[in-house]
């Protein structure tokens, strides 16, 4: 595999360099933005601090990062993986339509925002720390999932704000977050339908899968069939 130290180049000298290359070792990565943007077909390890917008609009590619990334991963992606070895920014997931996204730490405000899916593509967040305000804001498909495995709330406020679309996991009973009207929530014991996601998250992390389970989860979804069918006429 080649390597190469990110260094004294622009973003667009790096994704030049991995369009070239198959597989690829970046080092010394330091705030250059859009790095592997709309890539596909690639595996990248990413060591350092990419900035905004990595991974947006990704086709494919599998990317993963020995460190934190900033705002807007995975922004519009299509498809692929993404894995975070570190904690992550605002609005991770934006829009997002398909792939996942593998965080260990904590992720900021906006974390899976305007999130979508269509017919058999799914999109799959899952954050193993905790996730600021407005968690899932505006949500139209895909599954989020917050472990919460280190202290402290496990979302801030506002989560699901406008949320009509898709399920939210969260590891923990939310006896103190305050939940919007328009969704419905309740603990859940049969976790069969995260079954794969949860030990996905744990084989790439190498965290103990009856940790994560020991524990209460709350399930979240739309409380009603569709809060915007006022904006389109019916033919």
């Amino acid at each position: 595999m080649l390597s190469m130290s990110a260094k004294g180049f622009s973003f667009r000298r790096i994704n030049d360099a991995i369009r070239k290359e198959k597989d690829l070792e970046i080092t010394d990565l330091y705030g250059e933005r859009f790095i592997a943007a709309g890539m596909s077909d690639k595996k990248l390890y990413l060591y350092g601090t990419p900035g905004n917008a990595l991974c947006s609009y990704l086709n494919g590619a599998e990317v993963v990062v020995y460190g934190n990334a900033q705002d807007a991963v995975g922004d519009t992606m299509n498809d692929g993986k993404i894995i975070i070895h570190g904690n992550i920014g605002d609005a991770a997931g934006y829009a997002m339509r398909g792939g996942k996204i593998f965080v260990k730490g904590n992720a900021g405000y906006r974390a899976g925002i305007h999130m979508k899916a269509y017919k058999d593509k799914i999109p799959v967040l899952v954050i193993g720390g905790n996730a600021g305000s407005f968690l899932g804001e505006y949500q139209a498909g895909g599954v989020i999932i917050v472990l919460g495995l280190d202290s402290g709330e496990i979302v801030g406020n506002f989560p699901c704000t406008g949320m009509h679309g898709g399920k939210m996991l969260l590891r923990s009973d939310c006896k103190t977050v305050s939940f919007p009207e328009n969704v419905h929530v309740r603990t859940i014991e049969d976790l069969s339908e995260f079954k794969d996601i949860l030990e996905e998250y744990c084989r790439i992390f190498g965290e103990d899968i009856e940790r994560v389970l020991d524990s209460p989860f709350t399930l979240v979804e739309p409380n009603g069939s569709n809060p915007y069918k006022q904006m389109y006429v019916e033919n």
